[in-house]
């Protein structure tokens, strides 16, 4: 498909035509603030979806506003110069004037980078409280792997790997997500203390999912997967990977907005290792500053996968620590609010150098 580098001339996009914007010359020094936190973005790259193509432009805010005001979208822009400026709402009780750390912890026999390791209740315990001293904000429970080729559990089998270690963390004081796409999980770990929803299938994957959320009144974290565990990294195909995840999840928060979820509960995913190549991956973390656009906190999930090892010298999962961190710089260099990862205290020091730095800038 073809791209251009200039702004079009003659933009219709009432005809099926999509505009998104993504900011750019991302520092702390200069510009407009991104999403209430501590970059600013002094230009703005400017893209437009045809059928015929795709058409970019990086510009001026200046710049920007002229052409709005040429072609009568000067409300357009705005709103969307809105949805990228404004500060994100807090996490439950967590501001995000700072990017935040989500602890993993997997309760599951089989998953991809620990399966097994934690299985156990009271090790699993453990290992979240020393996530939680190690710097985490948010320990994310989990009950069931959905590496790829995982096969689906029962709910029953999930509420029994989960419940026990979201309630004496609860009680430890720690926030609690749980990482569930099943509904009937969802209400239970809510009963047990946990203070958010992490789901894989964006709430899609449990007919009630959409109104477990709504009515539990918690943050949920929105998550793109293209397929399913079992099937999703079989040849997955996108036509701009980093658009149709836009486009996925803008449809997903309307949704939610139609159920009931406001945009303040709501954190945006776009999944990386979830039905994507490592030509994928790379280019989700390269553009994941777009999803600012969509108005919402935005969390990035790389940590120990697979993608790490197919860009380097094929290491296992226990050896990613390096790659993981280079990701989740790249993450913070464009503005991401929430790093999910699995070594803590080793991101908690990369960002508190990332924090530094920009304040000695």
């Amino acid at each position: 498909m073809p791209t251009h580098d200039v702004l079009p001339a003659s933009p219709d996009l009432r005809a099926g035509d999509r505009l998104y914007l993504s900011p750019a010359a991302l520092d702390r020094s200069c510009g407009l603030p991104l999403a209430g936190g501590p970059l600013r973005f002094s230009a703005i790259h400017v893209i437009v979806r045809r059928p015929a193509g795709i058409e970019r432009a990086v510009v001026t805010v200046d710049q920007l506003g002229a052409w709005g005001v040429t072609h009568g979208l000067v409300s357009e822009l705005a709103q969307r110069i809105d949805r990228l400026t404004r500060a994100r709402s807090p996490i439950g009780s967590l501001p995000l004037d700072h990017p935040l750390i989500m602890g993993i912890i997997n309760v599951t026999p089989d998953s991809f980078s620990d399966g097994g390791q934690f299985f156990d209740v009271d090790v699993a315990v453990e290992h979240g409280l020393s996530l939680w001293r190690a710097g985490a904000d948010i320990l994310d429970v989990g009950g069931e792997s959905t590496r790829p080729g995982a096969s689906p559990i029962s709910a029953d089998d999930e509420v029994a790997r989960v419940l026990p270690v979201i309630r004496r963390l609860a009680e430890a004081g720690a926030l609690v997500s749980v990482d569930t796409r099943n509904a009937a999980v969802m209400s239970a770990s809510i009963d047990a203390g946990a203070r958010a929803i992490n789901d894989v299938t964006a709430l899609t994957g449990d007919a009630e999912s959409l109104a477990v959320a709504a009515a539990s009144n918690l943050p949920v974290i929105l998550m793109h997967m293209q397929g399913d565990p079992r099937t999703m990294q079989q040849a997955p195909r996108y036509t701009d990977v980093a658009l149709d995840i836009y486009d996925y999840l803008e449809a997903r928060l309307e949704d939610c907005r139609h159920a009931g979820i406001p945009d303040d509960r709501l954190v945006i995913d776009p999944g990386i290792g979830f039905g994507k190549t490592l030509e994928h991956n790379l280019a989700v973390l390269d553009r994941c500053a777009l999803f600012h656009g969509l108005g919402c906190p935005v969390m990035i999930g790389a940590s120990r996968k697979s993608f790490i090892a197919k860009a380097s010298q094929g290491e296992s999962a226990e050896h990613r620590l390096p790659g993981s961190l280079a990701a989740a710089q790249a993450a913070l260099d464009r503005g991401v609010q929430l790093l999910r990862v699995h070594d803590v205290a080793e991101t908690a020091q990369a960002r508190a150098i990332w924090q530094g730095i920009g304040a000695a800038a």
